[in-house]
């Protein structure tokens, strides 16, 4: 439990921590080249973020009551044709829960926790490698958010497990890969323009990846930087009918690590951090995943 007053009871209550953005993030795969043709990337993963703070739409950080989100999903990329990848993410686990609100002044519990379960939002796309030659490659992606989450869960309508509107996300990237001594190394980079509906502003997208691969080729260490910028081009307000803050108008740049360790040559398992360290209405504590994978190559 956490002891707040009723000032800052009242201040945490504009604000709403933001799910699918770090997870969009968590989800990254090390090389992402595109797979070949009846080969696969299949994941079954959990993510957790426990956060009791937040940057404002001003970029400064307050505290909130502890609140915190789950998510077990399955992600799936198999190769249709050499060039041609179908890409899924279904989150078919969402939870999202608050501590009891306790007064500072009297000890007294000011509202109680509270957690809600649902289906997440599903991500369905494809990707297309146009380009590859030497060590380069480079691909383009379609990504379309479907709202099978629920955008007003729980009590008071602020334990989301979805955004309630439909987007599109098209991006490209451009990939290198080489070797440092004898040891495998990857770096690539995109950049992406996201689409939404239902009022929402459309978002800008880009980031960085490198990976390194260690232990005989059965361990890969990633690390990755990711930007989201919005164009702020939406018709909704920043607050909803509750009086918090949603994801409208969300901005953040994080950085993340993640290990990949090879049990078999197919079978492995995962564990990786992601973290903003800057941004506008978006947690400002660190989500944590931890997977196990089938690569089929």
């Amino acid at each position: 439990m956490q002891k707040l007053n009723n000032l800052e009871y009242i201040k945490m209550k504009k604000y709403i921590i933001l799910l699918g953005l770090i997870i969009t993030c968590s989800n990254s795969l090390f090389a992402q080249w595109s797979k070949g043709k009846g080969k696969g990337y299949y994941k079954l993963s959990a993510w957790y973020l426990k956060s009791d703070q937040h940057y404002t739409n001003t970029g400064a950080i307050d505290p909130n009551v502890t609140r915190t989100q789950f998510n077990t999903s399955v992600y799936a990329e198999y190769g249709l044709t050499n060039k041609i990848d179908i890409i899924g993410y279904i989150p078919f686990f969402s939870r999202a829960a608050q501590n009891n609100q306790i007064s500072g002044t009297n000890n007294s519990t000011i509202q109680q926790g509270e957690s809600f379960n649902s289906f997440g939002d599903i991500d369905l796309g494809a990707r297309y490698a146009f380009y590859k030659k030497g060590k380069w490659a480079a691909d383009v992606k379609l990504l379309l958010g479907i709202p099978t989450g629920d955008n007003a869960g729980g009590s008071d309508g602020s334990y989301q497990t979805g955004d309630g509107e439909f987007n599109q996300y098209l991006s490209t990237s451009l990939g290198y890969s080489t070797s440092l001594g004898n040891l495998p190394f990857y770096a690539k980079s995109h950049v992406g323009y996201n689409n939404r509906s239902e009022g929402f502003s459309d978002e800008f997208r880009g980031g960085l990846e490198a990976g390194l691969n260690l232990f005989n080729n059965k361990f890969w260490l990633i690390s990755r930087l990711n930007i989201v910028k919005s164009f702020k081009n939406g018709t909704l307000n920043a607050a909803n009918s509750n009086g918090s803050i949603f994801a409208n108008n969300v901005e953040y740049t994080s950085f993340g690590l993640e290990g990949a360790y090879y049990i078999t040559k197919k079978i492995g398992v995962s564990a990786s951090f992601d973290s903003a360290f800057s941004g506008k209405i978006i947690a400002a504590n660190p989500s944590f995943s931890a997977g196990i994978f089938l690569d089929i190559k």
